[in-house]
């Protein structure tokens, strides 16, 4: 009897704590609400745009240098604008003993797309002066005519540039700018409404998580190390991600997808906490609105409330600053392999990861906080190509959509430029991680390369 009576005990505690790190299972507090739904989470929509974004690129690299390119950029289309299909999930997919449940988005959710969600302003560090939808459906033409998604011509990586904008794009700018700022602002729909005619969840439930759900993390993803939240991704912990044991990943809770996965990248390192960080804050925010049971949040849950999004906001911007200081570190360390002992492998890796800064750069641009200056800076240092080996680079876009060259900084500029980005970062945005840095090469690169206009950002 006693222990029987330890082990319902231990199943108990175990029960509790699970709980405690879920993001699911709230129940329905929408008043007059008589159906059958028991959970009040949803945020399947958000998982899908998800996989849209994982499908994009992954197709991005499927051209062959020309005779395709109508097909591919078709298909590209699709996942990017939508369509009235069930499209085939070509990312992610199952992977040896890491099997995925769903095979087609609308097991998902149905009527999606990236188009209608993708930042609207102006995009200063692209060029021709096009809107976020307008750059990404210009790289998609590009990267439709190269073979595997890679112009040698102008070094840009588009599967790269493609995914790290379209995450910030769409996912960052639709949580901090939209769902976490508009939604949940004073003037906005109250949470005694439901957020739709028909709806099981309050207004306030759903928007808060759909920014959740395009934070990307698993729903069980603070019971689990930042290694096994990144393996997730990385498709190697099988044990870690199947939380409810059925044998295979639901996506729509067992994937972490976009910057949480990249939160958990740093995390690794032991000097941030990123993914559980905003997480947590999440799921605190989430259990606020939960606890006002249909009713109008009062004052105090209001200032609490808005407490966890700043928290989300300042840490979510950080994620992204971590990997432009990451990215810069990268080209740098590739430019000193260039200078060595050129090869074509080089010269690809190098361009795959400038393609990472630049898309990062552009989407910690699409957040709630005007730049400014610091916007400014970014974007003339990293240029608006990588300086190519003959010295020139891609300074903007005719009116046909071709690109024009001019005559690039030198190399040593350049490289000074990539150091000149992780000061700023550090400055700027106070990261921690600092991955790849090169900072200690500042002094004795400044010196050597000199003063003039094009290395000056201060």
């Amino acid at each position: 009897m006693k222990k029987l009576i330890v082990m319902i005990v231990a199943v108990f505690v175990v029960t509790e704590v699970a709980a405690h790190h879920f993001y699911s299972k709230f129940p329905i507090t929408l008043k007059g609400y008589d159906g059958d739904k028991t959970n009040s989470v949803s945020y399947s929509g958000q998982i899908a745009r998800h996989v849209l974004h994982d499908s994009l690129k992954k197709l991005a690299g499927k051209g062959d240098g020309g005779s395709n390119a109508g097909e591919i950029e078709a298909q590209m289309m699709k996942y990017f604008k939508g369509s009235k299909e069930d499209l085939d999930i070509i990312a992610p997919k199952t992977k040896g003993d890491f099997k995925i449940k769903q095979t087609t988005l609308n097991q998902i959710s149905k009527g999606k797309n990236l188009s209608g969600k993708t930042y609207k302003g102006v995009i200063n560090g692209w060029p021709g002066q096009m809107t976020g939808p307008e750059v990404i459906e210009f790289m998609i033409k590009k990267a439709a005519q190269t073979k595997g998604g890679f112009d040698p011509a102008t070094g840009y990586n588009y599967p790269q540039l493609i995914s790290k904008f379209a995450m910030g794009a769409v996912f960052y700018n639709q949580a901090v700018d939209n769902y976490l700022d508009e939604k949940m602002a004073p003037g906005s729909k109250t949470n005694d409404k439901p957020y739709k005619d028909g709806a099981y969840y309050t207004y306030k439930e759903h928007a808060w998580d759909e920014a959740f759900g395009y934070w990307g993390a698993v729903s069980h993803g603070l019971g689990l190390s930042a290694k096994q939240n990144y393996d997730i991704t990385k498709m190697k912990d099988m044990a870690a991600a199947d939380q409810n044991k059925d044998g295979v990943v639901d996506l729509k809770s067992e994937y972490n997808f976009a910057h949480a996965y990249y939160a958990s990248s740093f995390d690794k390192s032991g000097k941030t906490n990123y993914y559980n960080t905003v997480t947590q804050a999440f799921l605190d925010g989430r259990k606020i609105i939960a606890g006002a049971k249909g009713e109008n949040l009062s004052s105090s849950e209001k200032a609490a409330l808005q407490g966890h999004i700043a928290i989300i906001n300042a840490n979510w911007e950080k994620v992204i600053a971590e990997s432009v200081f990451k990215y810069a570190g990268s080209v740098y360390k590739d430019i000193v392999k260039l200078e060595e002992n050129y090869s074509d492998k080089a010269f690809s890796t190098y361009a795959k990861h400038w393609g990472e800064l630049k898309g990062f750069a552009l989407a910690l641009q699409t957040g709630k906080s005007n730049l400014g200056e610091t916007a400014v800076k970014l974007n003339r240092l990293t240029g608006m190509g990588p300086v190519l080996m003959n010295a020139s680079q891609v300074t903007g876009v005719d009116s046909a959509g071709n690109y024009i060259k001019e005559e690039a900084q030198s190399w040593g500029e350049f490289k000074l430029h990539m150091l000149k980005i992780q000061k700023l970062i550090v400055e700027k945005f106070g990261v921690k991680a600092k991955g790849n840095d090169m900072l200690a090469d500042m002094s004795y690169l400044a010196s050597k390369v000199g003063s003039s206009d094009s290395a000056e950002n201060d």
